[in-house]
C-alpha cells in the first residue's frame, strides 16, 4: 500500500501525542454479558443498549476499528468487537485481538518507578545525576524524578520538520533505549525543570533507563515480570517491529493518509520504529488490561498509599477532550473528575492506534477503548463516562 504521509506527521503523531485476566472467546462482533454482583448494570451499558448502538455507529461509518470493555466489579459486563485487525487477510478484531497500546504504556513505567521506591531503592525527590551518567551538568542536577513523571522536567527533542526520523536504523530493544538516551543528552532543556507542563515521551525514555540502572536488569525484563506478571496480564508484551508485522493475533495500526484519507499499515512503513519502548512500546488485550487495573486497585502492584500516590493528581492541565470539569496529571497516570467521579487512567495515540483506560475506583467500574485507527475515541470514551457516572 503506498504511503503518502509525510515524514513530519509521522513523526508528529509518534512523539505529540498521548501515546491508556485470561482472554474471553468471542465471535466476531459478539457481546457478553456478565451480571454484576452488585445486580445488572445500567441498561444503556448492557448489549443493545445506548453504548453499544453508539459504538456500533461509529464502526458503521468507518470512524472506529477495534474492541472495547466495560467491567464492574472487576468482571466484565459487555464486550465488544468491530472492524478488522488485518484487512488484507481478513482476520477480525475480537476480544482477544492484541492492539499497541501507545502511551498507556506509561502507566507501566510509573508502576515500575513506584515499585523501587516503595522499596527504598530510589525517591521521587532524586536527581537524573543520582541514577545516569552522561548528562550536562546543568540537567542532571536540576531534573527529578517527579518532574519527569510529571512531565514538567524539560526534557524532550523538538520535532525535526521534514527530516529523517533518527533511530529507523535501530533494530533491538537495547538499541532503541541506548541510541536514544544518546539523542537525549545531546538536547538542551526546552524549559527549566518544574516551571510548565509539556508532554514528553523522552522524559519516559529517561525513566526506563532509570529502571535499569536501579533494577539491574532490563526496563523490558523488569516491567515484565514485575508488573505484567505480578498482574496475571499473559498476553501483554513489548514487541519490535518484525513480530508485530508477523504475528497475526496482533491488530494491524491502519494510519489515516492525508489528503486522501485511506488507512495504510504503520507497521510495514518506512516510518515505523523498532518500539516505542517505555514511552509507547506494549500490546496488550482488553481484558488483560482489565486484569491491570484489578491488580493496581487492589494493592497487588503497589501498596494503597504508593498507588494513591502515583495515581493521583500533581499538574492542573488545560481543557482537554473528552472534557472534565478538572484534569490533572499524576504519576504516569491521568486523574480526572467526571460529574463529581474520579476517573484514573491514560490516553494513547500514535499512527494507527488511538486506545483509553478508564478506572472509576469509587464506581468500580472499569472502561477500556483499544483502537487500530488514529481516529478519536474521544466520542466513544466521552459516551461511557456519561453513563457510568449517570
Amino acid at each position: 500500500m503506498t504511503v503518502s504521509t509525510s515524514r513530519r506527521s509521522a513523526l508528529g503523531l509518534l512523539g505529540g501525542l498521548p501515546l491508556a485476566g485470561a482472554a474471553l472467546a468471542a465471535a466476531p462482533g459478539a457481546a457478553h454479558a456478565a451480571p454484576s454482583r452488585a445486580g445488572a448494570p445500567p441498561r444503556e451499558l448492557r448489549p443493545g443498549g445506548a453504548y453499544d448502538r453508539f459504538v456500533a455507529e461509529r464502526a458503521a461509518q468507518d470512524a472506529f476499528s477495534g474492541t472495547v470493555l466495560l467491567a464492574h466489579r472487576g468482571r466484565p459486563v459487555f464486550i465488544r468487537s468491530h472492524g478488522m485487525a488485518d484487512k488484507d487477510r481478513e482476520i477480525p478484531n475480537q476480544s482477544d485481538t492484541v492492539y499497541w497500546l501507545a502511551s498507556i504504556t506509561k502507566c507501566f513505567t510509573a508502576l515500575a518507578i513506584g515499585q523501587l521506591a516503595q522499596r527504598g531503592r530510589l525517591a521521587f525527590h532524586d536527581t537524573l545525576g543520582d541514577h545516569l551518567d552522561g548528562f550536562p551538568t546543568e540537567i542532571a542536577s536540576a531534573v527529578t524524578i517527579h518532574h519527569l513523571l510529571t512531565h514538567t522536567s524539560g526534557i524532550g527533542r523538538p520535532a525535526v520538520g521534514n527530516g529523517t526520523p533518527p533511530g529507523l536504523d535501530w533494530d533491538s530493544f537495547d538499541e532503541v533505549m541506548n541510541g536514544t538516551l544518546d539523542l537525549i543528552r545531546q538536547t538542551p532543556l526546552q524549559f527549566t525543570p518544574g516551571t510548565r507542563y509539556e508532554y514528553s515521551n523522552d522524559g519516559f525514555f529517561v525513566l526506563g533507563a532509570i529502571v535499569e540502572r536501579v533494577a539491574g536488569q532490563s526496563y523490558f525484563d523488569y516491567v515484565r515480570q514485575h508488573v505484567f506478571g505480578t498482574a496475571g496480564m499473559s498476553r501483554t508484551a513489548f514487541h519490535g517491529r518484525p513480530q508485530v508485522i508477523a504475528d497475526h493475533t496482533i491488530a494491524r495500526p491502519y494510519w489515516t493518509q492525508q489528503p486522501s484519507g485511506s488507512r495504510a499499515d504503520f507497521a510495514t512503513s518506512p516510518y515505523a520504529p523498532f518500539t516505542t519502548g517505555p514511552a509507547g512500546g506494549a500490546y496488550s488485550t482488553v481484558t488483560d488490561l482489565l486484569a491491570f487495573a484489578r491488580a493496581l486497585t487492589a494493592g497487588d502492584l503497589l501498596d494503597p498509599p504508593f498507588t494513591e500516590l502515583i495515581t493521583g493528581g500533581k499538574v492542573a492541565l488545560p481543557p482537554s477532550q473528552p472534557p472534565s470539569q478538572t484534569q490533572f496529571y499524576g504519576y504516569g497516570h491521568l486523574d480526572v473528575i467526571v460529574n463529581d467521579q474520579r476517573v484514573l487512567g491514560h490516553s494513547g495515540g500514535g499512527p494507527g492506534a488511538a486506545t483509553r483506560l478508564d478506572i472509576f475506583p469509587d464506581l468500580d467500574w472499569v472502561s477500556i477503548v483499544l483502537g487500530n485507527y488514529d481516529t478519536t475515541i474521544n466520542p466513544i470514551v466521552e459516551l461511557g463516562r456519561q453513563l457510568i457516572t449517570a
